[in-house]
């Protein structure tokens, strides 16, 4: 439709051009051709041989279909120097070149022109007269050699009229091509368009992994793939929405039906053994307080990904918190054999939000012994990196598939491996390690092999390095 417009405007604009200024542009023209001629003959005149002058003059004449006319005014009567052949004597010339003179007098010399308007010329000419040479009286005109020519203004009437009739064909034509064009590139846009409003609205409707189809433009290709890429974006958060739905449904039902079934083989079989009893109550407890971390887990991941949890920064000894983080472990060294080794050969200041910090590391031991392998050795270490720290937990595990170590700090991502998640724990350890160090802008990754052990490490700003204090050494 646009390009009918367009064509249709450049149509009204020539039609415009032809009917309203074609006679006076034609007339403004021949005008600005003959005083462009005079100019030309003035210098010839000027620098020229009479010969070479007068040749010029007739080439002129010519080639512009121009009647010029030199008469000289030696003793204050004319002379003519050069007329055209059959010109001579026609008397509506004589008396506009006197009328001519009389105006170039008058102005002392200037320039002077009749057009077509005049009643002096019966016909449409345009007259032009200027000076070639005043002679010896440089005071007036009495010996000057003067430069007259006219410029027939051809009727245009016909020619107008047959490019009237060009222009109507051209219009028609030009219009029915416009319209095709304009029809067949609606076609070709608008097609595609359609296909991705339809599956546009397949995919509003929960249709997700939709693969959008472009068409021959680059903008309506991009905007296909744009579109593709949310619809798998959007399948995977779905996919992921329904498999944290189905975790947390089975982490909560777990616990309640113990803590249930406990209840139960309380009121009706141990209430009055005090061993049992004990017993079934302290698996309730246990029960009640992995409900409870599942609980704030997820508060503590649904705030961190909200946004509505903000980092609080401070200075502290990373290394400090190394060692009284890995100190809460000992009692798993007695009670279950595991061995904790931490190495920490300076004492590391940093500036970070230390709570948040000591739960990182929390979160990433409690991972290690969960899968620290037959040896039960978890090893964390600090490590000055120029200006930042690294913080490594490692165990002697079975290891992630490299498939697995991009997914691994999703919210309850399932191993490919034979790694299989413990019954404790929430599940969302790693999570919330991701959002806190996010938070804090911090590099962190994790190195794994098949079969020999993992690493999960992170870094930070390093403040400044001291010795340990001999307190933690011993």
């Amino acid at each position: 439709m646009y390009f009918v417009l367009f064509a249709a405007f450049l149509m009204i604009l020539l039609w415009a051009l032809q009917v309203l200024f074609l006679n006076n542009f034609y007339g403004i023209m021949k005008s600005r051709q003959t005083q462009i001629v005079a100019h030309q003959l003035h210098h010839s005149y000027q620098h020229s041989e009479e010969s070479s002058f007068l040749k010029d003059v007739v080439n002129l004449s010519r080639s512009y279909d121009l009647n010029i006319y030199v008469i000289s005014y030696s003793g204050g009567y004319p002379m003519l120097v050069y007329t055209p052949p059959g010109d001579a004597n026609k008397p509506e010339y004589i008396q506009v070149i006197n009328e001519l003179y009389t105006q170039v007098v008058e102005s002392d010399g200037s320039d002077a022109n009749i057009s077509s308007t005049d009643d002096l010329i019966p016909k449409k000419m345009y007259a032009y007269a200027t000076v070639l040479s005043r002679g010896s009286d440089s005071a007036g005109l009495d010996d000057a050699i003067m430069l007259y020519i006219f410029s027939p203004l051809r009727p245009v009437t016909s020619t107008a009229r047959i490019m009237t009739t060009i222009l109507v064909y051209v219009t028609i034509i030009s219009l029915i091509l416009a319209f095709i064009l304009s029809l067949y590139l609606s076609v070709r846009i608008t097609r595609p368009i359609r296909k991705i409003t339809s599956s546009a609205e397949r995919l509003a409707q929960g249709e997700y992994g939709i693969v959008f189809k472009g068409g021959h433009y680059t903008e309506i290709n991009n905007l296909a793939d744009t579109l593709t890429k949310a619809s798998i974006e959007l399948e995977k958060s779905d996919m992921l929405q329904k498999d944290l739905i189905a975790n947390v449904s089975h982490d909560l039902r777990t616990p309640l039906t113990m803590i249930r079934s406990y209840a139960e083989m309380i009121r009706d079989i141990s209430g009055d053994n005090p061993e049992k009893r004990e017993q079934h109550l302290q698996v309730i407890i246990d029960e009640s307080d992995r409900l409870n971390t599942l609980v704030n887990d997820l508060l503590a991941v649904s705030r961190l990904q909200s946004g509505k949890l903000s980092i609080e920064k401070s200075e502290f000894s990373l290394t400090g918190a190394v060692l009284s983080i890995a100190e809460t472990y000992k009692v798993m060294e007695i009670e279950q054999g595991y061995r904790i080794i931490a190495d920490c050969p300076s004492d590391f200041i940093v500036n970070a939000d230390e709570e948040k910090i000591k739960q990182v590391i929390s979160n990433l031991m409690t991972n290690a012994i969960k899968f620290c392998g037959e040896d039960k050795e978890v090893n964390i270490s600090l490590k000055r990196r120029g200006r930042l720290v690294r913080c490594s937990v490692t165990d002697h595990g079975p290891g992630i598939a490299p498939d697995d170590l991009d997914h691994i700090w999703e919210r309850y991502y399932r191993s490919s491996s034979n790694m299989v998640r413990s019954s404790e724990g929430s599940g969302l350890g790693l999570s919330i390690v991701k959002e806190i160090l996010t938070l804090h802008k911090s590099p962190f990754g994790v190195d794994s092999t098949v079969g020999q052990g993992t690493t999960f490490w992170f870094e930070l700003d390093l403040v400044k390095a001291g010795k340990q204090p001999a307190s933690e050494e011993e």
